[in-house]
């Protein structure tokens, strides 16, 4: 079985349990702590060192994951016993996308080469909701060698409105 329908089997298993108990935001909560922690290249080393006892490792864990949902610490737990410590990135944004499919949320990245000012931001969100249908949480990233426009990736597609994309375009048109 492939490390990413495993994330997926455990994120919808986590996924169902926080919703049955009604502390999906909790369980996200969490799950962004146990991420943060996963790609800590130490700790994951030290985690799936076969030299450390579970029992080590499980305090170590208790201590780093603090106030964490109680279940949370038992998946990770179970991960780490599993040897599957290495997936919880993938089971943290499994996860993340089931709630934002749950609360219909459209995750966004528009990459522009100057920073966006908060207007345009909501500008951009609005329209993208108009075309999604669905509330749009926008992240924005710069690229200078865009030269002017924008680069959004929304719902698995791509659209270029950048100059440079229009440049190649038009290159491609005289060529």
């Amino acid at each position: 079985m492939t490390k990413k329908h495993s994330a997926r089997r455990y994120a919808r298993a986590a996924f169902d349990l926080a919703l049955k108990q009604q502390k999906l935001d909790e369980w996200q909560a969490g799950l962004d702590t146990v991420e943060r922690l996963a790609e800590d290249k130490e700790i994951t080393a030290y985690m799936e060192s076969p030299d450390i006892r579970f029992e080590d490792k499980a305090s170590l864990l208790a201590k780093q994951l603090g106030q964490v949902e109680p279940l949370v610490l038992n998946l990770v737990c179970l991960l780490l016993e599993r040897g599957g410590f290495a997936i919880l990135p993938e089971v943290a944004s499994e996860y993340r996308r089931l709630l934002d499919e749950q609360n219909n949320v459209e995750r966004a990245v528009a990459t522009t080469a100057v920073p966006l000012d908060a207007e345009d931001e909501k500008r951009l969100a609005k329209q993208l909701e108009d075309i999604t249908g669905k509330q749009v949480m926008l992240e924005h990233q710069l690229d200078p060698e865009l030269i002017g426009g924008v680069v959004v990736r929304v719902a698995g597609k791509l659209m270029d409105g950048s100059t440079r994309g229009r440049l190649q375009a038009l290159k491609r048109e005289l060529s």
